[in-house]
C-alpha cells in the first residue's frame, strides 16, 4: 500500500474521522425514530451485493446512504486537496463510481438507494426519508 506523505496534524486528524455513527447519522436516527419509523443500521440491502447502507428500511426497500462532502465529492462543499492531489482525485472518483453502482445495483433489486449530504439539514434529510418510506410501503 503507498504510504502517503502527511504532515503528523494532518494524518490526526484523518484517522479521526468517523465512518459510521457520524452526527448527522446520529441526529437523522433519531428524528426518524421519533417520527415512528424503524430501520436497520449499517446493513447490507441486498445480499451478495457488498454494500452497507448506513439505514435499511426492509419493508419499504429504501436504503439510506448519509455521504461525507468530502469523501464522496460533494459538488457543493467537496474539496481537492493539493498535497498528494492525484491520490485523493483518483480515491473519491472511485468513491463516486462505487457510490453510482450501488445504487443502479440496488434499483435493478427493487430498492430506492436515497443519499443523503453531510452538510442537508436534519430535518430536510429526513422529510425526504420520510416520504421516500412512506410512499413505497
Amino acid at each position: 500500500m503507498e504510504r502517503l506523505e502527511t504532515k503528523p496534524a494532518v494524518r490526526a486528524r484523518m484517522s479521526r474521522q468517523r465512518s459510521r455513527d457520524t452526527g448527522i447519522e446520529l441526529s437523522l436516527r433519531k428524528t426518524l425514530h421519533k417520527a415512528g419509523l424503524r430501520y436497520r443500521v449499517h446493513r447490507r440491502p441486498v445480499t451478495g451485493v457488498r454494500r452497507e447502507a448506513d439505514l435499511v428500511f426492509g419493508p419499504a426497500r429504501v436504503a439510506v446512504f448519509v455521504d461525507g462532502c468530502f469523501w464522496h465529492g460533494c459538488p457543493e462543499h467537496g474539496t481537492w486537496p493539493k498535497n498528494n492531489a492525484e491520490f485523493w482525485r483518483a480515491k473519491i472518483e472511485n468513491n463516486r463510481r462505487r457510490d453510482a453502482d450501488t445504487d443502479t445495483r440496488l434499483r435493478e433489486a427493487g430498492w430506492l438507494a436515497l443519499r443523503i449530504w453531510e452538510h442537508e439539514t436534519v430535518e430536510v434529510a429526513a422529510a425526504r426519508v420520510i416520504t421516500a418510506v412512506r410512499e413505497r410501503r
